[in-house]
C-alpha cells in the first residue's frame, strides 16, 4: 500500500510539473509547400531561417573543422537562432569514385593543405579516415543531433571556389548531373533532418538559355522527387541565380506536386559599384524594383513560394534595405556563409540581433484564426516600435512584443483596439500617440525611392520624418538623405510597416 501511494504520488509531482513546462510546438517532418508558403505535414507554416555551410571547395570538406569541432559549430549555428543549414558540396562526390573515396586526410594531402590538416586532426580526430562521402553525411548527422535541418546544395561540378556555367559547360554535363542528383537524393532517403535538395547554385554563362533552362531543371526536379519523395525540390534561375521572371510566361511541367520552391539570389557585391557612390534611397529602390522585377513578383501572385538562398552581408551600406524588403515579403532565406573570412563565427551578436526577427515567421497560410495587424519595423536595428505604457515615449524593442498596429486608407498609423494614433509633435521631439488624429502630424506616408521613410507634415507645413534617438526612442527630425549625398546613411530614418499574424515558429521535431 504504501509502495503505490509513493507511486501515486510521484506520478501526481511528475504530471504537475508538466503542466508548468512551456509546451512548445514541432515540426512535423516532412515539409511541403502551400501556395507561397513552405509548411510541415500538420500544415503549420515552417520558415527556413538558414545559413550556408560551404562543403563544395578545393578539400570538398565542410569549411571550419580544422578550427572547431563539427559539434561546436552545430551548436553555434542553433544558439544564433537558425533552424536550417545550406549544406554545400560538388556534384562530382556523387559521381567520381576516385574523389568520393579520398580520405579526409588523403584530400588535404593532396593539396598540401598540411596546416589545415593538423587543424582538422586536433578538432575532428574521429572524421579523419573517413572517405570525403562520409564525412559529409557525419556532419549531416551531427546537425540533426542539434536539432538542424538541412538543405543539400549541388553548388558546383568538381570541388573548387569557382566552377559554373550552364547546361552543356566543359565541367557541367547535363546526363550526369542528373546522374549525381539521383545518388545524392537516395543517399540521404529516409533522413530526417534532410528536408530539401536545391538542384544547381547559380546557373551563368553568355550561352544560357530559357530552352535549355526548362529541359534540364525539369528532369533534375522529377529525378530528385522520384529518388527521395520526401525533400523539397529547389531550383534556382539564370543570371547567377537572380532572374527567374520567365517563369511568369511558361510554368514549369512536373508530375508531382507540393514540393517545388522557387531560389532566387542576392549579394551586396553585385549591387555595383555605383552602389558605393549614388545616393542609398535611390540604390535601395533600383534593387528591390529589380528583385521583384526578375523574381519578388512571383511570390505575390502566389507561386509555391520564393526562397532566397544567399543572402550577402558583405555590403553593409545597403543591407538595410534588402531587410525592409526581407520583413515586407517573409520569405525563407539563408545567410551567406558560416565560415570564410567574415563568416558566421566571426561576427558580433549586434547582427544577429538585427536578423533575429527576420528569423521568425510574420505571416502564414491559414490566417482565418489569428490576428491580423502590423508592426513597424526598424531594418538597421532589427527591432519594432513598442509602447511601454501611456505615459512613456515610444521606444524600439523586440518585434514580438511589438504593438498591433493599423494603417487606415487616411495614412493614420492606430493602435488596433485603442483610439490612440501616432503623432509627431516637432523637431527633434518624441513621437507620441494621442487620440486626437486630425491635428497636423497624424497622417504618415513613404517617401523617396527606397520608400523607406515614414513622413508627416506638421503644422506649419515643416516634413518631417520618424527617427530613433541614442536612447532608442522614437522622434521625428529633418528628413535626411533625401537630396544627391551620395554618402549620406539614412538607415535611423527607415523603417518598414509590415503585416503580421502572430505565427508561432516552429522549432525542428527532436531527431535520433
Amino acid at each position: 500500500m504504501q509502495i503505490q501511494m509513493g507511486r501515486f504520488f510521484f506520478l501526481s509531482f511528475f504530471l504537475s510539473i508538466l503542466c508548468l513546462l512551456p509546451l512548445k510546438p514541432v515540426v512535423a517532418l516532412p515539409l511541403y509547400t502551400n501556395s507561397r508558403w513552405i509548411v510541415d505535414e500538420d500544415g503549420a507554416r515552417v520558415k527556413l531561417a538558414c545559413v550556408n555551410w560551404p562543403s563544395h571547395q578545393e578539400a570538398a570538406v565542410a569549411e571550419g573543422l580544422s578550427n572547431h569541432p563539427v559539434d561546436l559549430i552545430s551548436k553555434r549555428i542553433a544558439s544564433l537562432g537558425f533552424n536550417c543549414v545550406r549544406l554545400t558540396l560538388p556534384l562530382f562526390l556523387a559521381t567520381d569514385q576516385s574523389l568520393a573515396s579520398l580520405t579526409v586526410i588523403q584530400s588535404f594531402q593532396r593539396l598540401g593543405l598540411l596546416e589545415s590538416l593538423a587543424g582538422f586532426q586536433a578538432n575532428n580526430p574521429s572524421m579523419l579516415d573517413l572517405p570525403l562521402t562520409s564525412a559529409y553525411q557525419a556532419v549531416v548527422s551531427n546537425l540533426a543531433d542539434n536539432n538542424m535541418m538541412v538543405i543539400l546544395d549541388s553548388h558546383f561540378s568538381e570541388p573548387s571556389f569557382h566552377d559554373n556555367g550552364v547546361f552543356g559547360d566543359q565541367h557541367f554535363n547535363p546526363d550526369l548531373w542528373v546522374k549525381g542528383l539521383t545518388r545524392i537524393a537516395t543517399m540521404f532517403s529516409g533522413v530526417p533532418n534532410v528536408v530539401g535538395m536545391s538542384l544547381r547554385n547559380e546557373l551563368r554563362c553568355p550561352n544560357q538559355n530559357v530552352k535549355d533552362w526548362y529541359r534540364y531543371m525539369q528532369k533534375g526536379a522529377e529525378a530528385v522527387h522520384s529518388a527521395n519523395p520526401d525533400v523539397l525540390v529547389i531550383i534556382s534561375g539564370l543570371s547567377d541565380g537572380t532572374d527567374l521572371s520567365f517563369l511568369l510566361n511558361q510554368q514549369l511541367e512536373l508530375t508531382f506536386t507540393g514540393k517545388l520552391v522557387l531560389e532566387m539570389h542576392w549579394h551586396g557585391s553585385r549591387v555595383g559599384r555605383a552602389g558605393e557612390t549614388s545616393n542609398p534611397n535611390k540604390v535601395c529602390g533600383r534593387v528591390v524594383d529589380s528583385i521583384m522585377r526578375r523574381g519578388g513578383v512571383l511570390l505575390q501572385q502566389g507561386w509555391p513560394l520564393m526562397f532566397v538562398s544567399e543572402l550577402g552581408v558583405d555590403d553593409n551600406r545597403h543591407l538595410n534595405c534588402f531587410f525592409g524588403l526581407a520583413a515586407e515579403l517573409d520569405f525563407d532565406w539563408a545567410l551567406w556563409t558560416l565560415e570564410e573570412t567574415n563568416g558566421l563565427m566571426n561576427w558580433n551578436s549586434s547582427f544577429f540581433q538585427r536578423i533575429s526577427a527576420l528569423q521568425s515567421p510574420l505571416q502564414g497560410p491559414d490566417v482565418s484564426r489569428v490576428r491580423r495587424h502590423k508592426i513597424i519595423f526598424h531594418p538597421s536595428t532589427g527591432l519594432c516600435i513598442l509602447r511601454e505604457s501611456g505615459s512613456e515615449p515610444l521606444k524600439l524593442g523586440p518585434c514580438t512584443k511589438s504593438e498591433a498596429w493599423g494603417y487606415t486608407p487616411q495614412k493614420l498609423l492606430t493602435v488596433k483596439g485603442t483610439y490612440f494614433c501616432l503623432q509627431a509633435v516637432g523637431l527633434g521631439k518624441p513621437a507620441k500617440l494621442s487620440i486626437i488624429c486630425t491635428k497636423p502630424g497624424s497622417n504618415w506616408e513613404n517617401i523617396s525611392d527606397s520608400k523607406m521613410y515614414l513622413s508627416t507634415k506638421l503644422g506649419d507645413g515643416t516634413r518631417v520624418c520618424l527617427d530613433v534617438d541614442s536612447s532608442s526612442t522614437i522622434v521625428t527630425d529633418a528628413c535626411k538623405c533625401l537630396g544627391r549625398g551620395d554618402m549620406c546613411d539614412p538607415g535611423s530614418q527607415w523603417f518598414k510597416v509590415v503585416d503580421s499574424t502572430n505565427i508561432t515558429r516552429r522549432p525542428i521535431l527532436q531527431i535520433g
